[in-house]
């Protein structure tokens, strides 16, 4: 049964604080929602956005206790994470970055991409790949997003949305100057004030109510 939409487990945790295992029996979805992947993922390819498919990771199960997060992972269709209810619990990562002086980095994402598209969202973010650790995922997503490195990482939260997706939410700290290169997901960026309550009127509620979890 997914989990009921909200913040699963609230850290913060260090990189080695996260423990991760993968199952090797690929999860089944149901013959319905497969179904439903396909008519999302046609739609995609229509609009020509990304629509590679194949295997990533879904969230089998997780613990948070003494200390430490523990993730069992599973691989699933990559597709799943397109259904607008029910998504099977597909995990993916949001790299929150905030500079030297507190700052948050945000970005207009392209009319192309498969979410959010036109529409202002902070960090970096994506799917895990198979066999990925989602302490890598982050990591690798800030790279190839923004060409970002970290001074520092931490793990601050697991949350189910609506969909049914699981977002493992890190926190990287940069430089204050720090040189931002966006990729072609993104067609403008801003760094955002340290407070939630002066961010500008494009950072809508969702965003708002991310910065408030992180930063309490």
């Amino acid at each position: 049964m997914a989990p009921n939409a909200g913040v699963l487990a609230r850290g913060p945790w260090e990189p080695s604080q996260v423990d991760v295992a993968w199952r090797s029996d690929p999860f089944e979805p149901a013959q319905s929602a497969s179904e439903a992947a396909d008519v999302a993922l046609n739609a995609l390819r229509r609009r020509g956005s990304p629509s590679h498919d194949g295997l990533a990771a879904r969230l089998s199960g997780y613990q948070a206790a003494r200390g430490r997060l523990s993730l069992e992972l599973q691989p699933a269709r990559w597709a799943l994470r397109l259904i607008a209810d029910n998504a099977a619990q597909s995990l993916a990562v949001l790299c929150l970055v905030r500079d030297g002086d507190g700052r948050w980095l945000a970005g207009r994402r392209a009319q192309w991409l498969a979410s959010w598209a036109g529409r202002w969202a902070l960090g970096a973010g994506g799917s895990v790949e198979l066999d990925e650790n989602p302490i890598e995922t982050l990591s690798r997503e800030l790279q190839e997003e923004w060409s970002l490195r970290p001074e520092r990482l931490t793990v601050e939260a697991l949350v189910a949305l609506p969909s049914g997706v699981v977002l493992l939410v890190g926190m990287a700290w940069v430089a204050a100057g720090a040189a931002v290169t966006p990729d072609a997901e993104h067609d403008e960026f801003a760094w955002w004030p340290p407070e939630v309550d002066s961010w500008p009127r494009q950072a809508d509620e969702p965003l708002r109510r991310l910065g408030e979890l992180t930063s309490a």
